[in-house]
């Protein structure tokens, strides 16, 4: 559906964001998710394939948590590399003071305080939890990309452990779950308290087949006649 006719759903100034882009039609699950709560603080998980939209869920989220709301949102993703690149992103497009935390050192990082958003690595900010600084009481909308990981037997525990405590720590904060391949979704969705959004819509629609010989074999999903 058209960007407009969501208009009266979104909140101004994320309206106005988003309007910036030159975004014209939402996708599905953006459109999903707004109409499952996703700006009166509702968890939601969403498995949907890559380059179907979720990226920007979790963006309205952190914008709408910033500019209306005046809370903090934090990013956790499970690489340093995606750190960086989503640091970049949002550098680059919002005009919120964006910043990465992702080091392998043990510090406190009393910078982090005057931000409004931080990227992490789950690692790093298990560390930071661990400090128990005050600022990090501000924070009300958390963003978990690659959220499948926590299936993941080295990246798991840890991942599991930090949504645990800041769940624990925080005063009811927004979780969003983020992924394209997770195994059991309702049952994580049903942990994390969230409405589950699936669709399988995406960009480029996508073929199946086998290469032998040097070509490739593509399968056609015929109908069968009656």
């Amino acid at each position: 559906m058209k960007l407009t006719d969501f208009k009266k759903k979104i909140p101004p100034a994320t309206y106005q964001e988003i309007a910036k882009t030159k975004i014209k039609e939402l996708r599905p699950c953006q459109e999903k998710a707004i109409n499952a709560e996703l700006f009166n603080k509702k968890n939601l998980l969403i498995c949907t394939p890559t380059a179907s939209g979720k990226t920007l869920v979790a963006e309205m989220a952190i914008h709408h948590t910033i500019t209306n709301n005046k809370g903090k949102a934090l990013y956790i993703v499970p690489l340093k590399a995606l750190a960086n690149e989503k640091f970049n992103h949002f550098s680059n497009t919002y005009t919120f003071k964006t910043a990465v935390t992702s080091s392998d050192f043990d510090s406190a990082d009393s910078y982090l305080e005057h931000t409004d958003l931080i990227i992490s690595t789950s690692e790093k900010f298990d560390s930071l939890l661990r400090h128990k600084v005050e600022w990090i009481k501000t924070i009300q909308t958390i963003v978990i990309d690659e959220i499948h990981l926590l299936n993941d037997a080295h990246r798991g525990p840890t991942l599991e452990i930090l949504i645990t405590l800041l769940r624990t720590y925080l005063n009811n904060p927004q979780i969003i779950g983020l992924s394209a391949t997770i195994g059991n979704p309702e049952e994580l969705a049903s942990w994390l308290n969230a409405n589950l959004i699936q669709d399988s819509w995406r960009p480029v629609t996508l073929h199946q087949g086998i290469y032998h010989d040097g070509a490739i074999q593509f399968y056609e999903n015929k109908k069968k006649r009656s």
